[in-house]
Order: structure tokens, then C-alpha cells, then sequence
């Protein structure tokens, strides 16, 4: 079989990549229109459950958490939240009660999300705050303000430069 006609027999996904292209998730383009949609979807309804219910498992009474993201995986089977707690870095101590409670919460999804089959939930600390504070400390540091106003030239320089 050659290259020309094997391309032409391929088939495409609802991304226009190849199907079968997909690596951890997200094909080289992304995630789907639909995985988005699904995803922002999961995000509201479980943010609203976690607002408003009050929870049996002792470790979640009480707990703010927030939900900062969630992906779906292409077949819509699984979707992975990302929660912090605000004010608070100890989310990793809230995994295993988070986990706990996700055949619950999956019940209450299904009751709000017009979807075939609702997703297998886990959820994952997200460090992504924790992050950016840690590079606005470094940035925020003498020796990298000293570094900065050493070189005030070069900057101008490069400006000119590009124009």
C-alpha cells in the first residue's frame, strides 16, 4: 500500500487529527470542542456541590474547596478536577476523603449533566497558585532586581531592535 493511498484511508477525528493520535488526553491539537464543553460543564456542577452540600466524611465538613479546572479524557469515561483551597496549601490531606466521596458526587452529577454516562471523577491538588506565587517571589528577590536595573541598555537596545 502506498503513502498516497494510505493516507486517504485513514480516518480523521472529530479534531481533524488522525484517530488514535491521542497522547495522555489531548490529541496534538488539544482537547475537543465537546472535551472543553464537558469539562467547564463538570467544573460548575461539582464547584456547586461543593458550595452547598454538606458532606458525611468528617475530613470534608467544613472545607472550602474550589474547583480550578477539570479535564476529561477524549472518551468522556474519566475527568480529573483540580482543587485548591483557598487560603490553604493542604489539599493533599483532602485527596483520599475527595476520593471518598466521588461515587456520591458522580451521583449528584448525573441528576445535573444531560450526558450519556457520567465520568469516573479523581481529583488531583492543583499547584498552579502555589506556582506562580513561588516565581513572584523570585522575581520580587534583590538579586534578580539587581540583574534587572544592571542592564537598562540592552533592554533599550533590544526595543530598538525589533521596530
Amino acid at each position: 500500500m502506498s503513502r498516497a493511498s494510505r493516507s486517504k484511508t485513514q480516518t480523521r477525528g472529530p479534531a481533524g487529527q488522525l484517530a488514535g493520535s491521542h497522547v495522555l488526553g489531548h490529541s496534538a491539537a488539544g482537547p475537543s470542542q465537546r472535551q472543553l464543553r464537558v469539562a467547564e460543564e463538570i467544573r460548575h456542577v461539582l464547584a456547586d456541590l461543593f458550595a452547598r452540600t454538606e458532606f458525611r466524611d468528617p475530613e470534608l465538613v467544613g472545607a472550602q474547596i474550589t474547583v480550578t479546572e477539570v479535564r476529561v479524557s477524549p472518551d468522556l469515561k474519566h475527568a480529573t478536577a483540580f482543587v485548591a483551597r483557598l487560603g490553604r496549601s493542604d489539599v493533599d490531606a483532602l485527596l483520599p476523603a475527595l476520593k471518598r466521596a466521588s461515587p456520591f458526587l458522580r451521583s449528584q452529577m448525573s441528576h445535573a449533566l444531560r450526558l450519556r454516562g457520567v465520568p469516573d471523577l479523581h481529583f488531583q491538588p492543583d499547584t498552579a497558585l502555589d506556582y506562580a506565587m513561588e516565581i513572584d517571589t523570585l522575581l520580587r528577590s534583590p538579586d534578580v532586581a539587581r540583574d534587572l536595573a544592571a542592564h537598562p541598555e540592552r533592554d533599550a537596545d533590544d526595543e530598538a531592535g525589533e521596530t
